[in-house]
């Protein structure tokens, strides 16, 4: 099995975060992001997706509004939405804004959905007071099959910190709430069939209906998320890189829950990593040293803040890197060969169909190197 993916290697796709880098501004990472989806299309990356982030340093926020921008500038690569925050979003605007871009650029989209805002209500709800936040106990890793699996994070800290909060309130109209997620998924998919009633009237998303988008679902755990993909018979991504300790559990409970469907006969999974590949370790090293920096304004609950630049930013405290510790110890970093090798051993442990790879240092020109030289090293076929 491992020679068969090494000669015929599975497909690589990006995520891109869209992130502003300190010194830069939202525009030119908008713009950034645009070259790269044209840079990844010409390396053989299968799909290019963006995140959904709101207040704070990632230029996505609007993520349909800059999918169709890419798609647009790109001529056939996959673009979509990793993913959707379906708590702040209508499943018909949702559908109606895909099914716009698909009507340009049909059979190109993929309409990622994630279940993150009805956690953050049900966390809010249950808990307004932020949760205090102190080094997690440090308990030995699991070692799986060569696979690092770290001690869990509360991500709860995350999710009822006051400006979390704020944010999240300031996104939806006062008294709203999110949809149970699995009703949401159902309507967006009975809106692309055309077959959505609301209390016994049939309605028609324009445009929308007939659109040929398909639909994933995103998870980080084996709760709602990958129990509706499962059951659904949708296509699951697991996000090793935002939660690398549950994803094991997350891709076991979607394939228990798999139910074949009219979309797929078999499970599909897709894992998430995050890499840096430069041409020596030293030098990915280097270009990576602010990753954590980066993932402490979130797990601090301030949100991702302009990406650091590594030769400038000092380095982190004992409690800063405790913070951070198991997201910086499964990133994959290095020389090609180096995470490559990493990037096997992920895929084999979790059977990931496909794998979607996130590359953020401070320097464009840097990413740009990086996507290129791991799809040198993979083996991808580009233009």
């Amino acid at each position: 099995m491992e020679e068969a993916r090494r000669t015929t290697p599975i497909p690589l796709s990006v995520l891109d975060l869209a992130p502003v880098t300190e010194g830069s501004d939202a525009a030119t990472a908008v713009r950034r992001s645009v070259a790269l989806a044209q840079h990844a299309e010409r390396l053989g990356y299968r799909r290019f997706w963006l995140a959904e982030h709101h207040f704070v340093a990632v230029a996505s926020s609007s993520t349909a509004t800059l999918i169709g921008l890419v798609a647009g500038a790109t001529e056939s690569i996959r673009v979509g939405s990793a993913a959707v925050q379906s708590g702040l979003h209508t499943p018909v605007s949702i559908v109606e804004a895909f099914g716009t871009i698909d009507a340009l650029y049909p059979g190109r989209l993929d309409l990622g959905l994630g279940r993150s805002a009805q956690r953050r209500t049900e966390l809010s709800t249950a808990d307004r007071q932020p949760t205090p936040r102190e080094p997690a106990p440090r308990q030995p890793d699991q070692i799986v099959d060569g696979l690092l699996i770290p001690t869990p994070f509360p991500v709860e800290s995350i999710l009822t910190a006051p400006r979390v909060v704020a944010a999240f309130e300031a996104s939806q109209f006062d008294g709203a709430s999110p949809p149970d997620f699995d009703d949401a998924v159902g309507d967006v998919l009975a809106l692309l069939a055309g077959d959505f009633d609301h209390h016994d009237v049939a309605l028609t998303a324009v445009p929308g209906r007939g659109a040929d988008v398909a639909v994933w679902i995103f998870g980080s755990s084996k709760g709602q998320s990958a129990q509706t993909a499962g059951a659904r018979g949708l296509p699951f991504v697991a996000n090793y890189h935002v939660s690398p300790s549950t994803v094991l559990e997350a891709v076991e409970a979607y394939r228990s829950a798999f139910r074949p469907s009219s979309v797929l006969a078999d499970p599909y999974v897709v894992v998430s990593a995050d890499v840096v590949v430069a041409e020596d370790e030293p030098t990915a090293r280097h270009r990576a040293s602010t990753y954590g920096h980066w993932v402490h304004g979130i797990r601090s609950g301030a949100g991702a803040q302009p990406y650091p630049d590594p030769d400038t930013a000092r380095p982190l405290d004992d409690d800063e890197r405790v913070l951070v510790d198991d997201r910086v110890r499964t990133q994959f970093v290095g020389d090609p060969e180096t995470v490559v090798d990493g990037l096997r051993t992920l895929a084999r442990v979790t059977g990931a169909d496909e794998l979607l790879v996130t590359s953020v240092t401070h320097d464009f020109d840097h990413r740009l190197a990086s996507h290129e030289l791991l799809a040198a090293a993979w083996g991808l076929r580009g233009q």
